[in-house]
């Protein structure tokens, strides 16, 4: 960390009522002030008028405030400039600032990483920063406010607070060879070790749900040709998103959206109808269709309700993971048992693309599947690859534990476990990894 002050808007660019712009370093303090023409009290708004210092001109009348180090946001002296968002306004604040010595403009993710850097967040918290800003469903919101309050933190610095302990009484048969540990003492901590070990453990069988919701759960559309997979599709993004058409073998690539269901994140993909076909071109998208099938989380198959011959060939994609559409129940015969009672176990939602009707009864069901499979939010997630890489170093560790043998090789074991648990939070040997964490935040944060 260098001992520039930086600043940037911490508001997106364009016409706004409000910007905030916010500066962080040792020049921060005079920086307001030639702006100002005097400092704010701090912690105090102060309404006054900006002017460029260079020739005395009026930027804009606004607000200021002055946080002094260490009580504020990045551990450094900090100042906020609230002005009107225009982008006549922002231009010549930028301008303003650039002219006077010691100031830089952010990157990505600066603020956030010199809170890091000076004891504000563990990086745990800074990534929860990173995800509430990219949050776009109310689900990712609070795992998002969850870890940026320090959940996961304190439970991955708990478990390494343990095994320090652990480590420490390991390690003083090194350091006294001829007393070694007593029986009991040795016995309690491979106890302990082996609990740290189980709790782990259990914790990376999550079925990757963390990540998931982040990313978004992913939900293969399929069926055969003019079920009405891609009206479903559209109905439930409620836009245009693909083509429909009465001609069979319209959508011929695998089509997403984005959606949000239930509060939950989701990506739909609607994919060929299938059926065998001797075109290339649909063969190749069928063959896409079957491989989306095998990655999805979860399967929505649309049948035609008028149709019920074609449930054989749609056998093989109703499973646990799948929820069964009856569409275009408006044209279908009274009498729906012929396909109905051959759908195995998964009860089919009998809907009207056309009409909307049930619609809202398989947006509920959708909402259940997808809650089920993310398993409830009481608890901390796993929400990145690099922590679920290091719980696996850690568990890793302790597995090799009870077969060290020496004190010396058992002490070793306990360490990388150590090593690997500060890596997540940024305790131990982060230096490689703050660029790639920090990279992906917005200037301004």
């Amino acid at each position: 960390m260098d001992d520039a002050t930086i600043y940037a808007f911490a508001t997106a660019p364009g016409r706004a009522g409000v910007a905030l712009l916010r500066l962080s370093g040792p020049h921060a303090a005079a920086a307001l002030r030639a702006l100002a023409g005097r400092l704010p009290t701090p912690r105090r708004a102060l309404v006054t008028r900006f002017s460029d210092p260079r020739n005395g001109e009026l930027i804009d009348r606004g607000i200021a405030l002055y946080f002094p180090a260490p009580h504020s946001l990045t551990g450094e002296d900090v100042a906020e400039i609230h002005v009107h968002g225009g982008r006549a306004v922002a231009a010549a604040l930028l301008e303003a600032l650039a002219a006077q010595p010691g100031l830089r403009l952010a990157e990505p993710g600066e603020f956030s990483r010199r809170a890091f850097l000076n004891g504000k967040l563990d990086l745990t918290e800074a990534e929860g920063i990173a995800d509430l800003v990219a949050a776009e469903t109310a689900a990712q919101r609070r795992q998002a406010l969850r870890q940026m309050a320090g959940e996961a933190g304190r439970l991955y610095e708990g478990w390494r607070a343990r095994l320090l302990r652990a480590q420490a009484r390991v390690e003083a048969e090194i350091d006294f060879p001829d007393e070694g540990l007593p029986a009991d003492l040795a016995a309690a901590v491979a106890t302990q070790l082996s609990e740290i070990k189980g709790e782990i453990t259990t914790f990376l069988a999550d079925n990757h749900r963390g990540e998931r919701l982040r990313d978004g759960l992913a939900i293969a559309v399929l069926g055969p040709p003019n079920a009405g997979k891609s009206s479903l599709v559209n109905a439930l993004a409620r836009r245009d998103v693909a083509i429909t058409a009465a001609t069979a073998g319209t959508t011929r690539d695998v089509i997403e959206v984005a959606l949000d269901l239930a509060g939950f994140p989701v990506t739909l993909a609607d994919t060929a109808g299938l059926r065998d076909s001797s075109d290339a071109i649909e063969e190749e998208g069928v063959r896409r269709a079957r491989a989306r099938a095998a990655s999805a989380d979860l399967k929505l198959v649309v049948v035609d309700a008028t149709k019920p011959e074609e449930k054989n060939s749609l056998m093989a994609m109703i499973d646990s993971d799948a929820v069964v559409v009856a569409n275009k129940m408006d044209l279908a015969p009274r009498d729906d048992a012929a396909w109905t009672d051959a759908l195995g176990a998964a009860p089919a939602v009998k809907i009207s693309v056309t009409t909307g009707t049930g619609m809202t009864t398989l947006e509920a069901r959708l909402g259940t599947e997808i809650a089920r499979r993310f398993g409830g939010e009481s608890a901390p997630l796993i929400t990145r690859a690099r922590h679920r890489q290091a719980l696996e170093v850690a568990c890793a560790a302790l597995g090799r534990y009870p077969r060290a043998g020496a004190a010396e090789l058992a002490a070793e074991e306990l360490r990388q476990a150590v090593r690997a648990l500060g890596r997540i939070t940024g305790r131990v040997g982060v230096e490689d990894l703050l660029d790639v964490v920090f990279r992906e935040f917005c200037i301004g944060k």
